[in-house]
This record gives structure tokens, C-alpha cells and sequence, in this order.
């Protein structure tokens, strides 16, 4: 018996034992789960909006972008360096979100020519975004990635088995299928609406000819939708943020002519952020965009400076009147070479943003100044309409701010003012900035602000006055912000872009295709048909020896382009390929991952057959294919005209030459032609140097031109059989002329 009491009595005890572990166990997750909500809180209102609740304890939120990571097999270290940094990174800023700005795998070959996608670089990029969730602490949820077109090569419907994107990406794994994507960050005084869009082509096609974005209406209409879901809903004020992956002087219209730069302008959005064009081209791929009283729908095909002219204006301040529709475009750097990463915060309302550079240093202290805003990029007619109205709130003016991101203990931050109208050496104010809120033996993200009469530096000049912030840690480490103008007053910074960064910010592409194109067909028809049209119709013969006597421009080029019209192979041959170029096919190719289905393309785009049950021919890729068309237009067809041109010039001026000094005379200056044959004698006597290099500039552009033909047949698995007309016409009507110039009778 006593056996048995003892066997109840320990049995007793191991339940109890058992009970205590598994509350232990539930203390931990709980513990666990609080510790997660602290860096996140969401929730889902009652009209399915997702709410983020910041807790910073301030009207301040900051988040994170990346954009163009290009995780490629081929180059390892670009998944592995994200692993190693990003994590780290991010579990230091904190940020309320992770924007991921497209083009997440690369999809190319090792040789950068076939673009198709690779389901390895996507298992990767899966892999490697779960280690950088789990290290950084934050909660899945707060990543948001973007389909860029490099997601998109060869990608024939959305969910295909290749849509690699919506099985492996964060957003297919989280459930966010549309291509509009909508979060809000709450604090106590402020929604920040952030909203993501996907304007890939809704048929992906191998690159080349996968470069622009494609929003259609549907699209706008839902933009349109879910920028304006808190107006008239919500008693707090609204911050609006739009991201993506083209920047819009990549982006086509819609179907009626319409564009997201129509919907941002609409809704007066603070920022549009995206990726795409890397950094090759500059480091000011910035625009700011302005309605000025035009139409919105009205497309400009330039602007000249990264502000348009005529942005700033005097700001009516009657009873209601609202600042004019602005917002700011910013490309960011992209990870693939440059490791770079993108803090964006908004105080009080305003916008500020770091880029940072992982790639040329180790950053164990990252400044943001969050106010004063630098002049350069902010939005100044909102800047301008608080200043002339006088709605300004004191209390987002009357302190210099900035967050601290430290992994060391920051023991003294210093806010110093320069003027520079004698120089940069005058300092005019420097004072230790105060912490906010929070232990200050902590390391992280930290906010340190300044009190100052803001009114003091008020001035006409936008760049008269400028801040740096010095941030000293505990090992006694300066690390100094970039010097940034600012202006009280809301008046821009003139920053002018370079000629590269003009190329791909400054111009509309999709708008200017079409005018490129038929300008250049145009102007080679008309080099056929003038002169030819003088010899039939008006019987006018333009020959050397008119050109001699009667010297002038005119002259020369119609006694040049009659030359060749009497070559009728030539003229025939060419007229011919324009025409072809214009109304048929240029070649057929894959243009889909691993189909084995050919289709064909032409200036108005590849022609595909849909998948719907009327199974309807449409042309997509337009103005994509515009990388095909208008080199191959403007850099192979117009030089091989020009050199056909000189190549008949030489010839009749080496005909001239021999007859000169053979003494066949034909006319009565035999002495003044005596004497120009012997200036002429070097360039075209019997060696004929010219003629020499004209052939070298044949052969650089049969190179070129070769080049361009090999990228093809590699890009959309060709052969000489799918693209004869492209390949060879050019090259065999050059060499028809070579052959037909090197002999003088």
C-alpha cells in the first residue's frame, strides 16, 4: 500500500511538474510576441484597410526602401552581402516599413544576352529574405516587394508556372495579389498612406524589349481608389507615398492617354519613390513635378531641369485655398553594384530621406536630419504656402531635428548653421541638440531636436543658409551629416541635372518613340525622293562639274544624292528596306521563358495571340521595342546611307582627278583645276585615302552591326533564317557600293 501511495504521490508531482513547463512555455511565447509588437502593431479596420500603429512616441514615422537587388546566379555576392548587411541594418534603423522597389532576381546570362527567368536565383532570393526577416526582428509583414521587369522576362501571364514572383516574393506570400497594395502608418497626429503598384506588362516578355512601365486604366482607376480611401474619413491629416519600380519618364500611357503622373498631381502626393534606372546615369535622378495650371493630362516630351520652370509661384491665400498639386520623384541607387539602402522619414509632415552606401564604407552611425528639409528637394509650394499664409504650426518649425541610428551610445549630437554668402567657413550658429523621449544609454534609432528662432533665418536666398549635424558616440567617433541649404521661406535649390541624367529623367520616352522613329524614316525617304524627283519632273542635272563651278551646300548634297539615284540597285534596294521596315515583320522570335512558341515583331511592337476564347491578335511592347528599332534606324541605316553617299562622292571625285592629270580636259579652267588636283591629290590620288577610310568606317559599323544581330539571335533564340531581312539587306547593299566604287572607268 505505502508502494502505491508513493507511485500516486510521484506521479502527482510530475503532472505538476508538466503543468509549470508548459506555462513557462507560454510565458516565453507571449514575452515572444510582445516583443514582436512592440517594432509592429497592425490591425485591419472595419473597411479592410491595414493600420500600422508607429510607436516612436512622436508625429514621426522613417522606412526603409531597396530597389534593383538583381540576385543572380551568376554573381553570388549580391544575395550574400544582402544577407550579411541588410539584416543588421534593419534591425538597427527599426522602420516602420520595408519597401522593396522591384527587380528582385536578374534573369540573366552569365554573357547578360538571353533574359528569361531562373527559378535557382528565386529559391534564392526566398531564402535569403527569410534570414533577413528573422535576423532583423521585424515582422513579416512589414516587407512589402514589387514586381520589377526584370521579375517579369518571359512571363506569359500572371500565376503561369514561370511567374516565379507570385510563389516565391513576400507580397504572394502574405496574399497581396492585385497590383495595388495599401498600407497606413498611425501615429497619434498623422496617417501615413503608403501605396505600392505593379505597371509591369501584364504579358512579360524577354528583355530587351521589357523596359517600360504599363499601367492601364484599371490600374489608374484603382490608384485612384486607394489614395483617396481616408479622404473625408478620417480627422487626421493624411501623408501620401506612392512606390513602384519605373520611374515615369519609363512609364507609357494607358489606354486613354492617361498616366499615374495625372493620379499623383490629382491627390498631391508627398513622394513617389522607385528604382530602375540604378545609378550609371547620376546621382540626381530626382524630378519634381508640377501641375502650373496646365491640364494634367497634358504630356511634356521634356523638362529641361530636375524643377519645371515656372514651378514657384506667388501663393493664394484666400478662405480654403490649397497649395498647387506637386510631388516629388525619387529613384534610388540600386543594390546590384552599389549597395545602397534608402531611410525615408516624415516628421510632422515632412518629407526627408539618407541614402546610404554600404559598399564603400562600414556605417556604425547613419544621420537623417528630419527639419529644417533641404531646399533642394522639398515641396516647395507647400513649403511656400504655410510661409506666405502664415500657416505655419510653431511646433514643427521652432526646433532642428534629426534621428540618430547608432550601435554605439551617442553622447553628444551638435547642430551647427552656416551662412554662405561670404563662404562656408562663416558659422552663425552651434548648439548640443537635446534627446527625446527614451533611456539615453540606448543605441538604435534615437530623436534629438534643437530650439531656434526659425525667423532668424528667413531670406530671399535659398541657399544662403546651411546645416550640418556632428554626432560623437562613446569611443569618441565624429561622424558628420552631408551640409544641406535650407529656407524657411519654402524657396527650391536650383540643382541642374547632367546631360546623362537629362537622358533618362528630362525625357518622356514613351512619348517621343513615335516621333524619333518617323522623323528618322522620314528624313531617309526624302534623301531618296528630292533628288530623284528633280531629275524626273523638272529635269535638273546636278553633276561635279556644276558643283565646281557653282560651289554652295545645296549643290553639293543634290549632286551627291543624284549620284546615287543613278545606282538603281542602290536607290531601290534602300527604298525597298524602308518600306519593309515600316509594314512588315523585322524578325520572330521566343519571347516567352521556355515556351518554344515564335512570334514576330514590328515597329508597333511584337504580335502576340491573347489567351482568351476570342484568341485576338494584339501588339504588345510598345514603346519597349523602340531599343531595337531606333538604333538600328538612327545608328546602322542612316551611316551606311552616309557612307554609300561619300563612297559614290569619292568615286566621281576620283574619276575628276584622273582625267586632270592624264590631261583628258572637258572644259575650259583646265589651269584652276591643275591646281585643285593637287590639293586633292593626297585624299584621292592613286592610294585614294579617303576611300581607304571610308572602308574602315564600313567595317566599324559591320561590326556594330554584327553585334547587334548576334545580342539578338542570343536574346530571343534566332538564327539567320528568322531575321534575313534585318540582318543582311544593310550589309549587302554596302557591299554592293564597295564593289561598284573600287574600279574608275
Amino acid at each position: 500500500m505505502e508502494s502505491i501511495g508513493d507511485d500516486d504521490e510521484l506521479s502527482s508531482k510530475t503532472v505538476s511538474l508538466r503543468r509549470r513547463i508548459s506555462f513557462t512555455i507560454l510565458l516565453l511565447l507571449l514575452l515572444l510576441l510582445i516583443s514582436l509588437s512592440t517594432r509592429v502593431s497592425g490591425s485591419i479596420d472595419e473597411s479592410g484597410r491595414r493600420v500600422i500603429e508607429a510607436r516612436t512616441g512622436q508625429d514621426l514615422i522613417w522606412v526603409v526602401q531597396l530597389s534593383d537587388l538583381h540576385f543572380s546566379v551568376h554573381h553570388p555576392e549580391r544575395a550574400i552581402d544582402f544577407k550579411n548587411i541588410v539584416g543588421p541594418a534593419l534591425s538597427l534603423i527599426n522602420p516602420s516599413l520595408v519597401l522593396i522597389t522591384g527587380d528582385l532576381t536578374d534573369g540573366k546570362s552569365k554573357d547578360m544576352l538571353t533574359m528569361k527567368l531562373n527559378e535557382d536565383e528565386w529559391l534564392e532570393y526566398e531564402s535569403v529574405m527569410q534570414d533577413v526577416v528573422k535576423t532583423s526582428g521585424l515582422n513579416k509583414s512589414i516587407f512589402y516587394d514589387l514586381r520589377g521587369n526584370h521579375d517579369n522576362f518571359g512571363v506569359p501571364a500572371v500565376g503561369s508556372s514561370v511567374d516565379f514572383f507570385s510563389k516565391y516574393s513576400i507580397n504572394a506570400q502574405m496574399g497581396r495579389k492585385g497590383n495595388v497594395n495599401t498600407i497606413t502608418v498611425e501615429t497619434s497626429e498623422r496617417k501615413h498612406l503608403f501605396v505600392g503598384i505593379d505597371t509591369t506588362m501584364h504579358i512579360g516578355l524577354r528583355g530587351p524589349t521589357n523596359l517600360f512601365g504599363h499601367p492601364t486604366d484599371e490600374l489608374l482607376s484603382s490608384l485612384d481608389s486607394h489614395l483617396s480611401q481616408w479622404d473625408n474619413q478620417s480627422a487626421k491629416p493624411v501623408a501620401k507615398i506612392s512606390f513602384g519600380h519605373f520611374p515615369l519618364s519609363f512609364t507609357a500611357l494607358s489606354h486613354s492617354q492617361k498616366s499615374l503622373k495625372d493620379v499623383f498631381l490629382k491627390h498631391s502626393i508627398s513622394a513617389y519613390l522607385c528604382g530602375h534606372l540604378h545609378s550609371k546615369f547620376g546621382k540626381n535622378l530626382k524630378r519634381h513635378h508640377h501641375s502650373g495650371g496646365i491640364s494634367l493630362s497634358d504630356n511634356d516630351l521634356f523638362q529641361l531641369n530636375m524643377r519645371q520652370s515656372g514651378a514657384e509661384s506667388t501663393s493664394n491665400c484666400s478662405f480654403g485655398a490649397l497649395p498647387a498639386a506637386e510631388f516629388w520623384e525619387w529613384e534610388m541607387a540600386d543594390w546590384r553594384k552599389n549597395r545602397a539602402m534608402r531611410i525615408m522619414a516624415i516628421d510632422r509632415g515632412h518629407v526627408s530621406y539618407v541614402d546610404l552606401d554600404f559598399k564603400s564604407k562600414s556605417l556604425r552611425t547613419i544621420i537623417l536630419p528630419t527639419f529644417p528639409l533641404d531646399s533642394r528637394f522639398m515641396s516647395t509650394s507647400f513649403a511656400r504656402h504655410k510661409y506666405e499664409c502664415q500657416h505655419m504650426i510653431s511646433s514643427s518649425y521652432d526646433t532642428i531635428r534629426a534621428i540618430v541610428f547608432s550601435h554605439s551610445l551617442i553622447v553628444e549630437v551638435v547642430a551647427r548653421v552656416y551662412d554662405s554668402s561670404p563662404g562656408f567657413d562663416n558659422l552663425v550658429m552651434e548648439a548640443p541638440m537635446r534627446k527625446l523621449g527614451g533611456d539615453s544609454s540606448s543605441s538604435g534609432a534615437t530623436f534629438f531636436s534643437l530650439p531656434w528662432n526659425y525667423r532668424a533665418f528667413e531670406d530671399p536666398l535659398p541657399d544662403r543658409f546651411w546645416l550640418q549635424i556632428e554626432v560623437t558616440d562613446i569611443k569618441g567617433r565624429l561622424t558628420l551629416s552631408e551640409m544641406r541649404p535650407f529656407s524657411i521661406n519654402g524657396l527650391s535649390s536650383k540643382v541642374s541635372w547632367t546631360w546623362n541624367e537629362f537622358r533618362v529623367m528630362g525625357c518622356q520616352w514613351a512619348a517621343l518613340y513615335y516621333p524619333i522613329l518617323w522623323a528618322a524614316m522620314y528624313s531617309l525617304f526624302l534623301v531618296f525622293l528630292i533628288p530623284k524627283c528633280i531629275i524626273i519632273v523638272f529635269k535638273k542635272q546636278y553633276t561635279l562639274k556644276k558643283f565646281i563651278a557653282k560651289r554652295g551646300p545645296i549643290t553639293l548634297v543634290l549632286w551627291i544624292l543624284q549620284d546615287l539615284c543613278r545606282m538603281p540597285v542602290v536607290w531601290f534596294g534602300y527604298m525597298a528596306y524602308l518600306l519593309y521596315l515600316i509594314f512588315f515583320p523585322w524578325f520572330s522570335g521566343e519571347v516567352y521563358t521556355d515556351s518554344g512558341n515564335r512570334t514576330y515583331m514590328t515597329i508597333m511592337g511584337w504580335v502576340v495571340t491573347s489567351s482568351g476564347a476570342d484568341r485576338k491578335h494584339e501588339y504588345i511592347g510598345q514603346p519597349d521595342v523602340m531599343v531595337l528599332v531606333i538604333p538600328h534606324v538612327v545608328f546602322v541605316v542612316i551611316p551606311s546611307v552616309l557612307v554609300v553617299c561619300c563612297l559614290v562622292a569619292e568615286r566621281e571625285i576620283y574619276k575628276d582627278h584622273i582625267r586632270t592629270v592624264s590631261g583628258k580636259k572637258e572644259d575650259d579652267h583646265d589651269r584652276g583645276r591643275k591646281k585643285r588636283s593637287q590639293r586633292r591629290s593626297l585624299l584621292f590620288s592613286n592610294r585614294r585615302l579617303f576611300r581607304k577610310s571610308l572602308l574602315v568606317a564600313s567595317l566599324a559599323l559591320y561590326w556594330k552591326h554584327f553585334k547587334n544581330c548576334w545580342a539578338l539571335a542570343r536574346a530571343y533564340e534566332m538564327n539567320v533564317v528568322h531575321f534575313p531581312g534585318y540582318s543582311l539587306v544593310v550589309p549587302l547593299l554596302l557591299l554592293y557600293v564597295i564593289c561598284k566604287t573600287h574600279k574608275v572607268p
